[in-house]
């Protein structure tokens, strides 16, 4: 025979192990949600991280191409001086030449006066044309020789000592050229230099 008493005991068993499972599915939940949200609080700390690589990553690329960008332009603007250097080197022989032909005052003088209007109409050309790359002729007659602007051809006497180591004359003219504010020696000039003795 069913007793009352063992069936209500039996209620009461299952009551307690409904909320004893109920306690149990809610920790297991809560522990569940707990890993999740470490196992998530994981990635993003490993996407942040990757992140802030990729970003480092890419600021270096940028700072390399801004670099290769600045040495291209560099080396393309020396090649465009070195280029106008050439042409320059290419256009001084003719303004010798020019040069020596009037050198001589006597024969120039007598020259055809219309021949030689055209011949010094050309030789304005040439030095307009030597002058608007920023060039100009070095013609140091008189001054101190300085071994970055002149080429000493050979010495020659001098009575004064205040003469000594000055350019007593000009063999060729020398040519500087303005780069960038800085002025450069394209050809030296050709000079006789003053030399003193007691």
């Amino acid at each position: 025979m069913v007793n009352e008493n063992d069936f209500e005991d039996e209620i009461e068993m299952t009551q307690d192990d409904h909320h004893e499972s109920e306690d149990l599915e809610l920790s297991d939940e809560e522990a569940l949600g707990a890993s999740k949200m470490k196992r998530l609080r994981e990635k993003i700390a490993r996407i942040t991280e990757e992140k802030q690589q990729v970003m480092e990553e890419a600021a270096r690329e940028r700072a390399d191409f801004l670099n290769a960008k600045r040495r291209l332009e560099n080396e393309r603007a020396q090649d465009k001086i070195r280029s106008t250097k050439k042409h320059v080197e290419a256009l001084l022989p003719l303004a010798d030449s020019f040069e020596m032909a009037r050198s001589d005052k006597e024969t120039w003088e007598k020259a055809d006066d219309n021949w030689r209007k055209g011949i010094e109409g050309i030789h304005t050309q040439l030095q307009k044309l030597i002058e608007s790359y920023k060039v100009v002729a070095i013609n140091p007659n008189g001054a101190t020789f300085d071994p970055h602007k002149h080429e000493a051809i050979s010495l020659t006497p001098v009575d004064e000592k205040k003469l000594h180591d000055t350019v007593t004359a000009v063999l060729q003219k020398g040519y500087e050229m303005d780069v960038d504010g800085t002025v450069e020696v394209i050809r030296p000039a050709r000079v006789i230099v003053g030399e003193y003795t007691e």
